[in-house]
């Protein structure tokens, strides 16, 4: 990877590059009565960068019909459960990714360590710890995990929402084009869009294709280090199917662009656009995806090359995330902090049920 041109070549690159300062009012706690109603910041890296001010439903406009909107067509599970040791000991589940039968890898909280053989009684029935995986628990379970959790668990919101779940957020937690289930975060960029909106892209030209990551828990954790090449990124299972190739090579012999509808898009699309060019033994590879289906622990951060995506629509991530490195490997750091400011002055509103960027393409 070549360095960012705006980022400081002599040393290393340090989490702190990628602060801002983010008012806690800005955080949007709940979602807006329609899905479409959000705000849009719309950059263009090349230009200054130039900075626009418009709304979700300007995407009818601001894409041609030889593009091609990828969505991540994950479905979330109500993950989160709470249980109790035999002492009465309150603990706190979150599923993070489904095994064999019924094991499963889950966080879990306590108010004392978990050791393996402990038993945590839930609504469901008992769990047993049988070990730890990193810093994550392996459980065996009454049922099979997504059986188990869809039963049994409550919708698992993000931590910066400072609520406790409600009806709604079943719905509106949730992409209108969910379909297979193993999230336990919702892919948010996708959540701008309703029937309405896909039907007047479509009618448009313009066309989608979906792949699947099962976004984890892992998507919410801070850095460790301050030293971004120190932090080791979490693993999601992901798979890139044959139609979401055949689809984006189709865009591309039209001269059209493949838009990612969120960073879980560009995860799945640039691993596997990665494994393409190491079976072809040719690292410049770009066009060309194949099928890829597995785990992927991809940090996307400056200096990355691009070689899937050439748009981007995304939600306003945390400070010293690696999700804004994501966007500014994309963007550059530079204007990436600066749409980030802007949208911090105009009063965006952040995160999951928060507003969107969309970035028109990569910096040169």
């Amino acid at each position: 990877m070549k360095p960012d041109a705006d980022l400081p070549t002599m040393r290393a690159v340090h989490a702190s590059d990628f602060d801002f300062e983010l008012p806690q009012e800005l955080i949007a706690q709940r979602p807006l009565a329609q899905r479409t109603a959000s705000r849009l910041l719309i950059l263009d890296p090349r230009s200054g960068p130039a900075i626009t001010d418009a709304g979700i439903r300007d995407l009818v406009d601001l894409l041609e019909p030889r593009d091609l909107l990828v969505f991540n067509d994950t479905r979330v599970i109500p993950a989160r459960l709470h249980g109790q040791k035999p002492s009465g000991g309150a603990v706190e589940m979150l599923l993070e990714r489904p095994l064999a039968g019924t094991l499963a890898l889950l966080h879990m909280r306590a108010s004392k360590p978990l050791r393996p053989g402990q038993i945590v009684h839930s609504a469901g029935g008992d769990v047993v710890v049988e070990g730890r995986e990193e810093d994550l628990f392996r459980v065996r379970l009454p049922a099979p995990a997504i059986e188990f959790f869809s039963a049994h668990g409550e919708v698992p919101l993000p931590p910066y929402i400072e609520r406790t779940p409600e009806a709604a957020d079943l719905e509106r937690y949730q992409s209108v084009l969910a379909r297979v289930p193993g999230a336990v975060a919702a892919p948010t960029a996708s959540l701008h869009f309703d029937d309405a909106l896909l039907e007047a892209l479509a009618a448009r030209g313009i066309r989608r294709t979906t792949l699947t990551l099962h976004v984890g828990a892992g998507t919410f954790q801070p850095l460790r280090s301050e030293r971004i090449e120190d932090h080791v990124m979490h693993a999601e299972w992901a798979e890139v199917p044959a139609t979401a190739c055949a689809a984006i090579a189709e865009t591309r012999a039209a001269g059209g662009r493949v838009v990612a509808i969120g960073t879980t898009v560009v995860r799945a699309l640039e691993s596997a656009a990665l494994a393409s060019a190491e079976r072809a033994a040719d690292e410049s590879a770009s066009g060309a995806l194949a099928p890829w289906t597995g785990e992927t622990r991809i940090f996307i951060r400056p200096g990355f090359r691009y070689r899937a995506v050439d748009a981007l629509l995304t939600n306003f991530h945390l400070p010293r995330s690696t999700l804004i490195m994501l966007v500014s490997a994309f963007a550059g750091r530079e204007a990436t902090l600066a749409a980030y400011a802007h949208a911090v002055a105009q009063r965006y509103r952040f995160f999951s049920y928060g507003d969107a960027m969309f970035i028109t393409s990569r910096a040169p």
